[in-house]
């Protein structure tokens, strides 16, 4: 097994060839179902079980991201599950405040305790998001529906999904995309993972409507976090992805996101946000108790 170890010169990485492909392959393909690519578990296993520390970590992350989302939103909107307005908004907020994310990560999550602290309290926030939404959502609509765009306004969205009406506020989302680009951009994710738990606990939607809006917003956010890791202020060496590392997770991340998208519909959302609730429970509370 040992000509199968590979040293990642970028990174310093050391593992195996399989692993990386492997990890993202499980991550995206029941990711995606509950519209986030799993890059927010991928940092973790980088951080602790690769020991990739230095902010090119988030970089190789946000690489991830752009193999991954394609196949799965050319899936859901073939199906007519992607919703193009409420992705516009959450665009216009996150990708501006991912330069803000950016430069907190150089200058105060540097130190790799402070930025495990960080990690564990954003999955933490989005485990409890999470169960708010499972202990007081009713029945799931039918996961066939497609999405009907009712109205657009600068003021909110209206559109039906499986037979019931849903209102966006459009500023109030706007804010939070905003909110939801600087933790992105510190973290090393495109936003899907925050703004996913908030569109389904707060605002009360369906997960099968929004999960190729949050996927779309993940990558256009993810783009633009990427280029500011590679060319923005104090960036370098240090600061840019690992190309090799990113694209072997990106190779698994094709296939799960694919097949994920594809599956998505014949699961009911209660057992996508379980299974969502106890990964990100279980990963947020091991890296709370290691920054304390």
């Amino acid at each position: 097994m040992e000509f199968l170890k590979i040293t990642f010169p970028n990174s310093g990485v050391q593992t195996y060839l399989f692993i990386p492909p492997l990890v993202s392959f499980g991550l995206a393909f029941f990711g995606v179902m509950g519209g986030v690519t799993g890059a927010f578990l991928l940092l973790p296993f980088q951080f602790s079980v690769l020991h990739y520390t230095s902010p090119g970590v988030s970089a190789t992350n946000l690489l991830y991201n752009l193999f991954t989302i394609p196949p799965a939103l050319i899936r859901y909107r073939r199906e007519g599950r992607f919703h193009v307005p409420l992705t516009v908004v959450m665009i216009l907020g996150t990708t501006p405040g991912m330069f803000l994310g950016y430069l907190l990560r150089l200058k105060i999550f540097q130190d790799p305790a402070r930025f495990k602290l960080l990690i564990g309290l954003v999955l933490l926030y989005l485990a409890i998001q999470i169960l708010k939404n499972l202990l007081t959502s009713s029945r799931s609509v039918h996961t066939s529906s497609k999405i009907l765009i009712l109205r657009s306004s600068p003021q909110k969205l209206i559109f039906s999904f499986g037979e019931k009406t849903y209102e966006i506020p459009v500023i109030f989302t706007w804010g939070v995309s905003f909110l939801v680009g600087i933790i992105g951009g510190a973290y090393g994710i495109g936003g899907g993972a925050i703004l996913a738990p908030f569109l389904i606990s707060v605002l009360r939607l369906p997960v099968h409507a929004v999960a190729g809006s949050t996927l779309a917003t993940t990558f256009l956010a993810s783009l633009f976090g990427l280029f500011v890791y590679g060319f923005g202020p104090g960036s370098g060496p240090d600061t840019r992805p690992d190309l090799l590392l990113g694209s072997l997770f990106g190779l698994g991340g094709i296939i799960g996101a694919y097949l994920g998208a594809r599956f998505q519909k014949r699961i009911p959302e209660r057992p996508i946000k379980w299974g969502l609730f106890g990964t990100l429970l279980f990963i947020a509370l091991k890296y709370l108790f290691g920054a304390f």
